[in-house]
């Protein structure tokens, strides 16, 4: 019994023992053997050098960039420059360079793949999202390199094309479409990379205060995030007129259900330029109290003292009353309420509210404490402990709490009794009536 290999595979087989048998054949292989080689040769010496001099120019966020960009791509584009230069000389001298035709392709795919998946890398947040992305680009490029190989790019092309349906006087492809996402999609990376550069520049500017700083990077972020989508349609022929129209629609959406995003977006814009708010403030909006951490453009992230982070809408900073208590002066007074009994003496309490506030670290001395005699309560004596503290984003309980620790040890040191609430009873009638 035979096995009879099909028509197609017997084909590839005799294709490739032509090839293997031509000893011209035989030439591009070496070419591409020492391309290869002298590429390791290269990527060894110089890997180490561009390592160490992307380690000293951290603070420079274009030239790390572009470091360590070459630091990724040194090996393919190494190779393609031999296999170019090798390629050269074969067609100087009349020899056949199909095999390099092949190569250089896949050399550029590859330098591509791993410019693209870098930069994705450096301009958004790890994650699964990041991940996904990175394995559709590669797939699309090495699918779009293999059907240039084959020769089946153009008719891919064509029939893309083809598909298409009339909107008025437009026609528009999918390969329209696809043009336009693809350009919208490289020049939003590319727009969404320079905000980042922007950002660290701006982040290391000690002269601008955080707010500021905040303010600027999503400033400049929303510009170029309009202009990279503008170029993107200018780039696949799009006439920018007719954005008039979308700018009617989006200004009637504006009107009805997209009002309230719209007011957030341009409030945060209002609290980040007039500098009310900047992440690191405490606040305190209605019972909500926390730490500014991050604005957005839409809502402003507020830490309270449970960890729980509260999207607080930016509208809501505007439109309502906000407690910042470190916008301007950052002192800020406690009242710390205490109660004694009517048989202490409140001269010697007093004092000792003072000593108590003088052993918190975080007390100032300047304003200095003070105690007041507040009212005569029907359970006891209330006085009151002002003390001063001038970093309220490190807590405001905890103060309170220290200060109430050490007063309660003061008062049972010195026999102060704090009261509980209590009613005396008198009778007024004897014993006499109770019998009777």
């Amino acid at each position: 019994m035979s096995f009879t290999l099909p028509a197609d595979v017997q084909a590839v087989l005799v294709t490739w023992r032509t090839l293997v048998q031509d000893p011209m054949v035989w030439w591009e292989v070496g070419v591409l053997v020492l391309a290869a080689a002298g590429a390791l040769l290269v990527h060894r010496v110089l890997s180490q050098g561009l390592l160490e001099r992307t380690e000293q120019n951290t603070e420079y966020a274009m030239r790390h960039l572009a470091l360590k960009t070459l630091q990724r791509i040194l090996l393919p584009i190494s190779m393609l420059i031999g296999v170019l230069v090798g390629r050269a000389l074969l067609q100087h001298q009349d020899m056949p360079v199909g095999l390099l035709d092949l190569a250089v392709p896949l050399l550029i795919s590859l330098a591509t793949i791993r410019t693209v998946v870098y930069f994705l890398r450096k301009t958004f947040r790890p994650g699964p999202a990041v991940k996904a992305w990175e394995n559709l680009i590669a797939t699309s490029v090495w699918i779009v390199v293999a059907l240039h190989l084959l020769g089946w790019l153009p008719a891919v092309l064509d029939g893309l094309d083809g598909m298409a349906m009339q909107v008025g006087e437009k026609r528009i492809s999918v390969l329209a479409v696809g043009k336009l996402v693809l350009a919208v999609a490289v020049l939003w990376m590319l727009a969404l990379w320079i905000a980042r550069l922007i950002e660290n520049r701006i982040s290391q500017a000690a002269y601008v205060n955080p707010g500021m700083q905040v303010a600027l990077v999503k400033l400049s972020k929303f510009l170029l995030l309009v202009l990279a989508f503008l170029l993107a349609l200018d780039a696949v022929g799009i006439d920018l007129t007719a954005l008039t129209v979308f700018g009617g629609a989006l200004g009637v959406g504006l009107g009805f259900g997209l009002q309230r995003i719209a007011s957030n977006f341009i409030s945060g814009f209002i609290v980040l330029f007039d500098r009310s708010i900047r992440p690191g403030d405490v606040i305190t909006i209605g019972d909500k109290f926390g730490w500014v951490q991050e604005l957005r453009a839409r809502y402003v992230v507020v830490r309270d003292r449970d960890g729980v982070d509260r999207l607080i809408p930016n509208e809501t900073l505007i439109t309502n009353e906000v407690i910042n208590w470190s916008f301007g002066d950052r002192n800020v007074r406690l009242k710390i309420p205490v109660s004694i009994s009517y048989d202490n003496d409140p001269e010697q309490a007093l004092a000792l509210l003072l000593e108590a506030a003088k052993t918190n670290p975080r007390v100032l001395a300047e304003p200095a404490p003070g105690t007041r005699l507040m009212a005569f309560g029907d359970s006891g004596i209330e006085l009151e402990l002002r003390v001063w503290i001038q970093d309220p984003e490190s807590g405001l309980a905890s103060v309170r709490s220290d200060i109430n620790l050490a007063i309660w040890r003061a008062f049972k040191a010195a026999g102060i009794v704090i009261p509980y609430p209590q009613r005396d009873l008198h009778i007024r009638s004897g014993l006499e009536t109770l019998k009777s």
